[in-house]
């Protein structure tokens, strides 16, 4: 069983998540900001995880803790999941279109943090939900994941369709690479070992 439940509380953030990796993509979310929420559904239902996240947060001060804090939590929740990684896929890529934007999101699940985050989004508001915590949540994630994440947003004018399309091939780029392929007998690396 690929699954994990972390909690974690703080004096700004009370969050806990359950994901199973083997899932169906049924997404429980709840964090308080509504788009948020939406997309964290999306990354579900395109991975096939099925992922309940509860967060309370100081929304009063705005989203931002609550959204890194989720990011946080929902990579080590992955990060424990897999567990040990043999005969892990790895590597994920997808290109999601989303109307007039187009979105490429590639993964390695490598144990080397890095966000490569080339999106040139407005300082523009969705809901709660600031446009530049898209890349906060994502640098969270890959940190806590230990995960390599390279997104690129090629284009797009509708900053909804943008960042949809990014948490999309988010979804079905993890999904790719978290899978188990039975023809690998041990760690995907010449190594022998992924990164810690």
């Amino acid at each position: 069983m690929r699954t994990a439940n972390i909690s974690r509380e703080t004096k700004e953030t009370r969050i806990s998540i359950a994901v199973d990796l083997d899932g169906d993509g049924t997404g429980k979310i709840g964090t308080g900001v509504g788009f948020f929420d939406h997309m964290l559904d999306h990354v579900a239902r395109h991975g096939l995880f099925n992922l309940e996240v509860k967060a309370e947060g100081d929304l009063h001060i705005d989203p931002h803790h609550t959204v890194e804090d989720v990011g946080i939590c929902l990579g080590n929740a992955f990060l424990q999941a897999v567990g040990e990684p043999k005969g892990l896929t790895r590597y994920g890529h997808a290109v999601v279109p989303m109307d007039e934007a187009l979105a490429e999101v590639t993964v390695d699940f490598s144990g080397r943090p890095f966000l490569v985050f080339s999106a040139d989004l407005p300082k523009a508001r969705l809901g709660e939900f600031d446009a530049e915590l898209a890349e906060e949540f994502l640098r969270a994630f890959a940190v806590q994941s230990r995960m390599t994440i390279h997104v690129d947003l090629r284009y797009g004018k509708n900053l909804h369709h943008c960042i949809e399309a990014v948490f999309k091939a988010l979804g079905r780029a993890l999904r790719q690479a978290l899978t188990i392929d039975p023809r690998v007998q041990s760690v995907p690396s010449t190594k022998g070992m992924l990164e810690k």
